[in-house]
């Protein structure tokens, strides 16, 4: 970058750096953007492939699921990076849709070259995609669908839409209904579902569905002391946020002792303190403690001597949980431990699941928190399993704090590309053309869904487009027959957010990228500048490896 003035060259950017200008720059950060599109679209819809993620040290993931891919890889290029910030955004507001997101982005990237190849401007282009967004939005309310979070079957429907594909097969009918059971029983007053609350154990060994759902929570930890009761009933729990153990002083201080009695006295003592404090929680009623801090071994003996069951370690978000399905009160002073302060269960047992002893809380009167229990053959199954649980949880926590549900299997993406085209007639100008490639992108999601199940993804389009145009809005694509079905009647059903919170943010995306027009890497000591870093063939960590020159 150097400019002449009065014949010398006046160099602004240090040595090395380089950069990219005007359409160059804007065809290396599209084609980044669609080489990270192209490595998830294989993935999407219930006939998707699978990724194998291999890291530096040999781990193996093997998912379906957009966002994890996108997490893994190890991606180097600007623009590619930003794509995957879609996937997590999508992840983090609704937890599905991850890979329509990124998909649909790509599609928008790729509808725009075409564009500027004829020499519109980016800012036309942008300001097409910004009113088409808004415009899809208002055309997604007319065809969501109210429903009422007592339909436990439409819930369900959800749940199963959003586990198929990723590696759940035959066990999904089980998996939603606990992923149903657990999301209702945690609901808010305010109708607010917080998922964190319901804990998903991942335990390997036993069959699929072998998975339960525990009205309580279950605890990776045994209890302390083997004379200590395997099984309470009736418990009566004290939450300690507090050690069951002699403080050590702040203040050094020396003791000096001259006699054995005195020794005798010193460890006495100790020992009456801590009989003491077991002696107050005893005193309470509580026969089961629950610490998250450290018990003295003494202690322990008292415990078990009075048959408390206890676990000590417990960790801080385990024990709000248990607050939540108990209903008692974490406490932090064992003196001010009082019957009021006490959760109750009607269970708490410890039990063997595979190798390890777990802690079973169980029999809750209203537990605001539950726990589901994975099973799985191998570790590979069981992780995939959990990355579908936590989709179908979200899933199904979104759909009943909306109460709206659209159609799946591309209905709504057919629709908006109908009504789109519409719309942008009556826009006209140029932007009536950037308008009319949202709509065309908007139709890969059908195509891609046909590719991935094997069927013909222009015969699919037509049938699902000539159904749209007699107006039946929830007519998608049947993954088995190829034939367009209403979407409503099969039970394929998402979230309307899902499909909000996916057209925002890829629109978003490519607008972003589409008015960079400039991209300066500067030189650093590493090897981003180098071959194989940013700027050599190895650019996207081996994924399409766009040169970033």
């Amino acid at each position: 970058m150097a400019g002449q003035f009065g014949g010398t060259p006046v160099l602004i950017l240090k040595e090395g750096s380089q950069r990219t200008a005007g359409r160059e720059a804007q065809k290396s950060n599209i084609m980044a953007a669609k080489a990270v599109a192209g490595a998830v679209r294989t993935t999407l819809g219930p006939k998707g492939m699978d990724k194998m993620l291999v890291d530096t040290l040999g781990d193996v993931v093997i998912t379906n699921d957009g966002v994890t891919i996108l997490k893994e890889m190890d991606i180097e290029h600007p623009a590619a990076k930003m794509m995957v910030e879609i996937a997590k955004t999508q992840d983090a507001e609704v937890g599905d849709g991850t890979t329509t997101a990124v998909v649909l982005a790509g599609e928008l990237l790729k509808q725009a070259e075409g564009l500027l190849d004829q020499e519109i401007h980016p800012t036309v282009i942008a300001a097409g995609y910004r009113a088409a967004a808004d415009k899809s939005l208002e055309i997604l309310k007319t065809i969501g669908v109210d429903i009422s979070v007592k339909d436990d079957a439409f819930l369900k429907k959800i749940a199963i839409t959003a586990m198929t594909g990723k590696g759940s097969g035959t066990a999904r009918e089980n998996l939603a209904d606990l992923a149903v059971k657990a999301v209702t029983a945690v609901v808010d007053e305010d109708g607010s579902v917080d998922t964190d609350n319901i804990t998903v154990e991942k335990k390997v060994g036993g069959g699929i569905t072998d998975s339960e759902l525990v009205h309580g929570m279950v605890i990776d930890k045994d209890r302390l002391h083997p004379n200590m009761p395997k099984k309470v009933t009736g418990a009566k729990i004290a939450l300690l946020n507090a050690a069951i153990e002699i403080e050590k002083t702040e203040v050094d201080a020396k003791i000096e002792i001259t006699s054995p009695d005195q020794l005798q006295a010193f460890l006495d003592q100790e020992e009456t303190m801590l009989k003491g404090m077991v002696d107050d929680i005893k005193a309470t009623g509580a026969n089961v403690v629950f610490c998250q801090k450290g018990i003295d071994d003494l202690a322990q003996h008292f415990l078990a001597n009075a048959g408390i069951y206890t676990v000590r370690r417990v960790k801080k978000s385990d024990m709000e949980k248990l607050a939540r399905a108990t209903g008692g009160r974490i406490v932090t002073s064992i003196h001010d431990l009082n019957a009021k302060d006490l959760g109750k269960a009607g269970l708490v047992e410890e039990r063997k699941i595979g190798d390890e002893k777990m802690t079973f809380v169980e029999e809750c009167d209203n537990p605001k928190s539950v726990s589901i229990i994975l099973r799985g053959g191998t570790e590979h199954v069981v992780d995939e399993l959990n990355r579908a649980m936590e989709d179908a949880l979200r899933v199904v926590g979104v759909v009943v704090e909306d109460k709206m549900l659209v159609p799946g299997g591309g209905a709504p993406e057919v629709e908006l590309a109908l009504r789109l085209r519409e719309y942008a007639a009556t826009v006209g100008g140029r932007e009536q053309l950037a308008i009319e490639a949202f709509a065309d992108s908007m139709e890969v999601i059908p195509k891609t869904l046909a590719e991935n199940a094997g069927l013909d993804q222009i015969d699919s389009l037509v049938a699902l487009r000539s159904q749209h145009e007699k107006g039946v809005k929830s007519a998608g694509l049947d993954m088995d027959t190829g034939e367009p079905v209403d979407m409503l009647n099969l039970g394929v059903v998402e979230p309307l957010r899902v499909k909000t919170q996916a057209i925002n943010s890829a629109a978003e995306a490519a607008v972003m990228i589409l008015r960079i027009d400039d991209v300066i890497a500067s030189k650093s000591g590493g090897p981003a500048g180098g071959p194989g870093g940013a700027g050599g063939p190895g650019g996207m960590g081996g994924m399409g490896g766009e040169d970033f020159e």
